[in-house]
Formats: structure tokens, sequence, C-alpha cells
């Protein structure tokens, strides 16, 4: 099999995955947004431990404790993604998981955003269009909830943020996840030990399947993380971004057709608006990775004797 025909297997397991993961999020109820993320954390520590002790990889934490900045990053990465989980998880089950998915499709906009703040990027003309759109479709689902999505915008905020601090990092998905994730042990290990205490927990009290899925919480997390670090590797980042539509497209279809959210008309205009802004988006990414692909081909080629 080709490196890119697996890059694409890799990218659509990891999407199918995170698009369905609101099915297995459900399952995991009674436990509260705080002990299922507490118990994401604990056992995505273990698991990936695991993985890399059998690929015989834990000699590159020597190297990352000699590195104070980097460490710093980690931390800050750690605190973004339990902010997104956690959120991710009180959003699903609290049924609302049309809202988590429009995190997910405003998250690409953000990034945007987040390159003109924080980087000091130029944007082109139709990434500016791109923006106004979406900033447009935050005002109509605003207008339609009420109040700010702001379950949406924490989602597309905090991991917009922490893609950006991964990418300054620059750390392998598996390492990655597991310095992250050993951050966050001690106060969630805590939080259980606190918990279970109080005679509160769900964990060992409901079922036997029910304890064994909140234990597969983290392969839940590191598999699709993993699959997409794969897809990365090998795939040009216009196909990358397609693909990642793929997740918050079915987790709208688990809101809307399995939980039976409500998707008044205000509320699907919003939506539709998102979509107008990620198509200007995604066109102008192609347009702009074709453009630079051919001048890249003209300035490699030989010239004419």
């Amino acid at each position: 099999m080709t490196p890119l025909r697996l890059g694409y297997l890799y990218g659509i397991g990891a999407y199918l995955l995170w698009g369905f993961f609101p099915l297995y999020l459900k399952l995991l109820r009674p436990a509260g947004p705080l002990e299922i993320l507490a118990h994401r954390i604990v056992w995505s520590v273990v698991f990936v431990a695991l993985l890399l002790a059998a690929l015989r990889n834990i000699g590159f934490l020597r190297a990352l404790l000699r590195r104070p900045r980097a460490l710093a990053g980690i931390g800050v990465a750690a605190a973004l993604i339990a902010v997104n989980w956690g959120t991710y998880i009180y959003g699903v089950n609290s049924d609302r998981v049309v809202e988590t998915a429009l995190g997910y499709f405003i998250n690409p906009l953000v990034v945007v955003l987040l390159g003109v703040t924080v980087l000091r990027e130029r944007l082109r003309p139709a990434q500016w269009v791109a923006l106004g759109i979406g900033g447009l479709a935050v005002a109509v689902l605003t207008v339609d909830y009420g109040r700010l999505p702001y379950l949406a915008l924490t989602l597309a905020l905090s991991f917009g943020g922490y893609g950006l601090v991964k990418k300054r990092l620059g750390l392998p998905a598996a390492e990655g996840l597991f310095v992250e994730s050993a951050v966050l042990a001690l106060p969630a290990l805590a939080y259980l030990g606190w918990l279970t205490a109080a005679g509160d927990a769900a964990f060992g009290h409901v079922s036997a399947g029910h304890t064994a899925l909140l234990m597969l919480a983290g392969a839940a997390t590191a598999i699709p993380l993993l699959l997409f670090a794969g897809a990365a590797n090998r795939l040009p980042l216009t196909s990358l971004g397609m693909i990642q539509y793929l997740a918050p497209i079915l987790q709208l279809g688990c809101g809307v057709l399995i939980f039976h959210e409500p998707m008044p008309p205000a509320r699907l205009a919003g939506f539709a608006l998102v979509w107008a802004a990620l198509i200007v988006f995604t066109v102008d990414a192609l347009h702009t990775s074709r453009r630079r692909a051919r001048a890249a081909a003209v300035a490699t080629a030989p010239a004419p004797a």
C-alpha cells in the first residue's frame, strides 16, 4: 500500500472515531463530566506508557527534562487540552452534541484568527471573507440560543490554542500525549481519590461493563491521535484539512439523528453560514496550494539548453 493511500486510511480512521465519540461518552453516564475527564487522563497515561514501553521509547523523557521552556509549553498544552476534553464531555452528556459539533466546524476559522492575533500573519482577502461570514454565523446562533454559543467557542479556542502550542513544541503524538496526560495525572488522581472517599464515584459501582468502558477511555483517546499523526506524516496539509470536516459532520448527525436534539430554522441558518465560510476557506486554501505547487515546479525546472 502506498504511503498516500495509507495516510488517507489513517486520517479517515481518526476522524471516524472522533465523529462517533459522542456515542461512547453517552455510555459513560451516570459518571459525571469531571469523573470521566479524570479517568480519561489517568488511563491515557497508562495506555501510552505501555505503548512507549513496548516500543522502547522512554529515553525521550531525559532529553525533555533538559528543556525547561518545552516543559512550560507542555504545561500550557496540558491545560488547554484538559479544558477542551472537559468542555466536550460536559457538552455531550448535557445533550448539546450539536453545539459541540459547531465548535469543531468553526475551529479552522479560529486557527486563522489565532494566526493573525498571535503569529501576526497576514490574511488573504478570501480568508477575511471567511472570517466575516463566520462572525455573522456566531451572531445568528447567539440570537437563536439566546446567548453566545460558549461551548462551541470554548472548544474551538482551546483546540486551536492547543494546536498552536503543539506546533511550536514539535513533539511526536504518543510522546506528547504521554507528557501532557502525566502533567494532569496527579490532580486527576487526587480528584478520583476524593470522589471515592466521599462515596460519589461511579467507577466500580454501576456495572462491570461501565467500569471497563471508563478504563478504555485512555485507548479511546490515544488511538485516534496516533492515527491522526500517521495521516499528518503522509498527507498534504490540504488533503488533511478536507478530511477534518468528517468528524463534526458525524457529530452533528449523532446529535440530530440519534439523540434527536432540536435544529430550528434559525440554528440551521447559522450552521449554513458556518459551512459557507468553510467553503470559502477551503477553496482559497486549495487554490493557494496549487498556485504554490506550480510556482515551485517552475522554480525547480531545469533551464532550457
